[in-house]
């Protein structure tokens, strides 16, 4: 048997109402990522190219998102699945030895194994059509699938169309279907709205097949992988999905989750093995975490690179930062963007940063703000350090040479440069650039008043 080409039709035009969005419904995310951005993903690993997607409502906002991942058809009206599937035919031009998947932009838990399965399925018995069903337990609104006492696929009934008996159906279409191309063009344009919803059914073509004497084919699936984003209820049960499933994959390469179902992480992370995760713990992004690293309690990480050996502790967040091996962060510190923390860097309790840069071995313990600065290797700066790096209108940097030692409570206002082994004593203010090896000091002449405490009780007792 000669090889058919695949293409591949995404539908993506609904709004997705039930939503309450302003957003069309196959850009909301989970795990992550746009919802079509896996079926996307899908698409292009069983085909090898781009899609026809097919678009409607915010179709600008969808061809932003989307770009030249897929190719696109527009449908003005939203007429029912067979006419959009219609329009996309257009688009996709001559189908002969050709096979059509049709997916849905909103589902996005398919696994492509189960695509493949179908995909072999449809090819192995020469099926005109083939689909993809469920069974459940309550069917609502899906439709239900009518088969032949030999258990040939007869025809879908929509749930609005069924008759009683007919609605007692437990196996009911998940939405995905493989159609021969040869005639599907022909057979789309032969549809007729004469239902209950007024739409063409891209169901009806089953129909169709049949009376030409082809078989139609039915793969059962497991119902999470045909799950579709109606409503917000349905994004959480697709979100803790995906989490699963992120978990699953991170635990089978050898990364230990403390509690997994207490973990929130999006599905392009990556852990490397035996790095443990306690509970709480939010990664998300693209984050990237080394081997023999320790994710403390209520760690939330997004978009950042971590290295192997690093211990983040207890309430720390990190945004848009890189943190290299043998570094500590936490517990309670804040990264934000920019922070580049070098090899065995600690920054401690309460410490803030922002667009700083942490040369080997430097120490921020306790109770700091370092932001647009340059920490040289194995400086130490005392806890209630500040950089002054705003004037109001502009930022400036401080610098801090290698071998830096600034005291506890010191301000150090930028722009500023400390020189390669300078101290700073605590309590100073700092203005100027430190040479290097000096001692910088800004404090005022300390006063004692004998007595002073003692006559100021004296005053209050006298007062009462």
């Amino acid at each position: 048997m000669s090889q058919r080409r695949l293409e591949v039709v995404i539908l993506a035009a609904g709004q997705g109402k039930r939503m309450k969005s302003r957003r069309i419904k196959v850009l909301h995310r989970a795990g992550g990522r746009a919802l079509i951005d896996y079926v996307l993903d899908m698409s292009f690993a069983l085909s090898g190219h781009a899609p026809v997607m097919v678009i409607g409502h915010d179709r600008d906002a969808v061809r932003a998102h989307c770009g030249e991942r897929a190719r696109y058809a527009m449908q003005e009206q939203q007429l029912g699945t067979g006419h959009a599937v219609l329009e996309a035919v257009r688009v996709l031009g001559e189908l002969d030895g050709a096979d059509v998947l049709v997916l849905s932009g909103d589902v996005p838990l398919t696994r492509p194994e189960t695509l493949r399965a179908l995909l072999d399925e449809h090819a192995s018995r020469g099926h005109g059509v083939s689909m993809m069903t469920m069974v459940l337990d309550d069917a609502g609104s899906y439709g239900r699938i009518v088969r032949s006492p030999e258990g040939n696929v007869e025809r879908i009934v929509e749930a609005k169309d069924a008759s009683n008996s007919e609605l007692q159906i437990r196996e009911v279409n998940a939405g995905i279907y493989v159609f021969r191309g040869e005639h599907l063009a022909a057979d789309l344009a032969s549809l007729s709205p004469a239902n209950a919803q007024g739409e063409y059914y891209l169901t009806d073509v089953i129909a169709t097949a049949r009376h030409r004497r082809e078989t139609v084919g039915a793969l059962i699936a497991e119902p999470i992988e045909a799950l579709g984003v109606n409503s917000r209820a349905d994004l959480a049960h697709v979100e803790r999905e995906l989490v699963r499933r992120s978990i699953a994959r991170l635990m089978s390469e050898g990364v230990t989750f403390r509690n997994p179902e207490s973990v929130t992480i999006d599905t392009a992370v990556r852990i490397g093995q035996d790095t443990i995760v306690y509970p709480f713990a939010v990664i998300e992004g693209d984050t990237t975490i080394g081997s023999d690293c320790v994710i403390g309690p209520g760690a939330h990480l997004k978009n950042c690179r971590v290295g192997s050996g690093v211990e983040i502790k207890t309430g720390t967040v990190a945004e848009d930062s890189t943190i290299a091996d043998g570094a500590a962060v936490g517990p309670y510190a804040h990264l934000r963007g920019g922070s580049v923390l070098g090899e065995k860097v600690k920054v401690g309790n309460f410490v803030e940063t922002k667009k700083a840069v942490f040369g080997k071995g430097a120490k921020a313990s306790h109770l700091s703000y370092i932001g647009d600065a340059e920490i040289g290797a194995g400086c130490n700066i005392g806890a209630g350090t500040i950089t002054c790096n705003y004037d109001g209108v502009h930022k400036h940097k401080t610098v801090l040479e290698d071998g830096v030692f600034i005291g506890s409570d010191t301000q150090l206002v930028a722009p500023i440069r400390v020189g390669k082994g300078a101290y700073v004593g605590a309590g100073s203010t700092i203005t100027k650039d430190v040479p290097a090896d000096a001692l910088a000091l800004t404090r005022t002449p300390q006063r004692n008043i004998e007595g002073w405490a003692a006559r100021k009780r004296e005053q209050q007792s006298g007062k009462e």
